[in-house]
């Protein structure tokens, strides 16, 4: 089978799909769980976490260390009640968010890192920070998201100007520590369509000159009162718009911040994205998202390089799954649920696969993030839709493995994969060929930085396939 062997590098989408997991609506939800409901790695998992080592109530979470506080709004604590980040100074890579981080790698997805940071702290603080990240390969670092709002603490205790040269100071820090960090700015944009400008332009300008990515976050329909207040009609906790106004804003803001940035474009990205069910209910929550998606696809909207769907599981209703209150490990699938899969699934946002000859094995596979990898590629030929197909490995690869358009994961432990998965929602009807897609993300989750390139490079050399069984019939017994 050798010489049919093909290498495979897999590039970004035209529209990159990323996806909310956990913060202070809902808890961390594991990556095999995610992937057996969507089919499909994202290119990354966005976690939110705060780092405020100067009170002394960190690093408890807040809403747990004042529990008996009474309050009138979801932000109305000390700090931001999102999960502590465990690591920074005099801390430790052992907890959170880095078990999740490697959770997230290992399943061949990027993680972006939303961390709410007191701008009081120290430079020793942020260069702890970019020690903590130097081994998890390509990293997008959220630092003090919607910076031009005031409901955050950061917010509270600096000015729009601190707030603006905090984060050019900690970009520069953390960066200078861990290149391989790529910083999005947060912040308002242009959020009045009879507006120029974009929110707070003067204060943010220099930090839109020195970011790596440019952000929004964009809601269709919010209720921002969750989880004290209901959004009843004629209520004043919430918001809604259209998914046409919210495409035109979102484009607006990219030309805006091209323009403060003499001309020369950098990436866009909507950093959460959503229609809150608490304002639409279940099914025009659904709707939104598909017309604002059908919208990037017929302007052919490549200045948006990718969005996050905010949220996986939700104790409220901005999840593709609703939090069962009698147990939180369950989720309830919700409409919306089903939209994003057949979304995530359509050509637009969909990595784009190359193909090349591979003379023999070993092979030496390199993860460079979930848009640039090289992987083997192995052609099948099927005769009709398989009532068995699987692979039988006997070594301790951490594989990712694409087949018909369905993903699966092979964990250093796993021996057995079945493949039939990719055949239950769209069997073959004839005679057809198809090229099974192996890539190796890190097993532990981090690179090797003993390598002279590992802090962008993963490497794992295959030394032999697996065992490929196909049957397009059920077995029958002997006869002898």
């Amino acid at each position: 089978m050798n010489e049919k062997l093909l290498k495979v590098h897999m590039g970004a989408a035209k529209c990159a799909v990323d996806l909310g997991d956990g913060s202070e609506r809902g808890e961390y939800v594991d990556q095999d769980y995610i992937l057996s409901r969507l089919g499909r790695p994202l290119r990354s998992i966005s976690l939110m976490y705060c780092y405020y080592p100067l009170d002394k109530e960190f690093p408890a979470r807040i809403s747990e260390a004042l529990k008996d506080k009474k309050i009138t709004h979801q932000w109305d604590y000390p700090y931001d009640d999102y999960f502590p980040y465990l690591g920074g100074l005099g801390g430790s890579t052992n907890g959170e968010p880095f078990s999740f981080m490697r959770d997230i790698r290992r399943h061949g997805q990027d993680v972006t890192l939303t961390l709410t940071i007191d701008p009081a702290v120290s430079d020793d603080h942020l260069a702890a920070i970019g020690g903590d990240l130097r081994s998890f390969g390509r990293i997008f670092l959220r630092i003090n998201h919607e910076a031009t709002g005031n409901w955050f603490a950061f917010n509270k205790r600096a000015s729009y100007q601190e707030v603006a040269d905090f984060y050019c100071r900690a970009a520069r820090i953390i960066k200078a520590h861990a290149p391989n960090v790529q910083t999005i700015l947060c912040i308002g944009g242009i959020e009045d369509s009879d507006s120029a400008e974009i929110v707070r332009e003067k204060e943010f300008t220099q930090a839109v000159r020195e970011t790596d990515i440019w952000s929004v976050d964009k809601y269709m329909a919010l209720n921002w009162g969750y989880p004290l207040e209901m959004a009843e009609n004629g209520g004043k906790s919430f918001f809604r718009t259209s998914a046409d106004d919210v495409y035109e804003l979102t484009k607006r803001s990219f030309k805006r911040f091209t323009f403060l940035n003499g001309e020369k474009t950098k990436p866009m990205v909507m950093s959460e994205l959503n229609a809150d069910g608490d304002v639409t209910g279940p099914y025009e929550q659904a709707e939104m998202l598909r017309l604002f998606c059908d919208k990037l696809i017929e302007d052919n909207a490549d200045w948006l390089k990718g969005f996050t769907f905010y949220q996986f599981r939700d104790r409220g209703r901005l999840g593709l799954e609703r939090q069962d209150p009698n147990n939180a490990n369950i989720g309830i699938e919700q409409p919306i649920l089903r939209t994003y899969k057949k979304l995530i699934h359509e050509e637009h946002f969909l990595p784009q696969f190359t193909f090349g000859n591979v003379e023999q094995l070993p092979v030496n596979m390199r993860w460079g993030s979930s848009e640039d990898a090289d992987g083997l590629g192995i052609p099948l030929h099927f005769e009709a839709s398989p009532h068995f197909c699987e692979l039988i490995f006997d070594d301790d690869s951490n594989l990712m493995i694409e087949l018909n358009g369905y993903w699966f994961y092979k964990s250093p432990q796993a021996k057995v994969i079945d493949l039939m998965s990719a055949f239950f929602d769209k069997p073959i009807d004839a005679p057809m060929d198809m090229v099974l897609k192996i890539f190796a993300p890190p097993a532990s989750g981090e690179n090797d930085l003993t390598q002279p390139d590992g802090m962008y490079n993963y490497y794992y050399i295959l030394e032999k396939l697996p065992e490929i069984i196909i049957r397009t019939s059920p077995t029958s017994p002997s006869t002898d």
